[in-house]
């Protein structure tokens, strides 16, 4: 290897963005790799209602009498928090790209600029995790696990969120921002 050889592969690697291409090939060999040993798609959000099961139940409550835990036929409410597949990939996710921005010397704390921002980010991340809740899953489950697993809803799904994503920035654009529609 020639001298700052090194120093370019990684730049290219941790820093540099990669093509979408790239990006696309190794999720999709991952999904068909957790497929293969979990013999079911990657899930996220049924990890994250552990968290809170565990939670609520850690503070008095009892959340095993709630009808979304009688319904789903699932290990949530018997397995240990990190003995749970969802939780392990989950926490793989949130400690691999924790590691992958501190490799690229890109982390920072970032300041929010106003309390609106604030109210904004919490009731946004309430609504999507209560959506995701009353969907049973989210983006992960029902587009990529959809598609992975060659079912036509992960492709409908695919379509609609397109859809809403694209009317949702309209209405970001239009009325949060107060910009001129194109």
């Amino acid at each position: 290897m020639k001298q700052g050889q090194g120093k370019t592969i990684n730049k290219h690697v941790l820093i540099g963005p990669w093509p979408y291409w790239a990006g696309a090939l190794i999720l999709g060999l991952l999904n068909v790799l957790l497929f293969v040993i979990f013999k079911k798609p990657w899930g996220v959000t049924s990890g994250i209602a552990k968290w809170g099961f565990d939670l609520w139940e850690g503070l008095g409550g009892h959340p095993e009498s709630w009808a979304y835990f009688r319904e789903i036929n699932s290990d949530i409410l018997s397995s240990h928090i990190f003995f749970n597949q969802a939780n392990i990939l989950n926490m793989g996710l949130v400690f691999g790209v924790m590691l992958a921005v501190l490799l690229s010397s890109h982390f920072r704390i970032k300041r929010l600029k106003t309390r609106s921002q604030l109210i904004s980010a919490i009731a946004g991340g309430i609504m999507m995790g209560y959506g995701a809740r009353l969907a049973f899953g989210c983006n992960i489950g029902a587009l990529i696990g959809g598609i992975a697993s060659q079912s036509l809803h992960g492709w409908v799904f695919g379509v609609f969120l397109f859809i809403g994503a694209s009317l949702g920035t309209l209405f970001v654009r239009y009325y949060v921002l107060k910009k001129r529609l194109p």
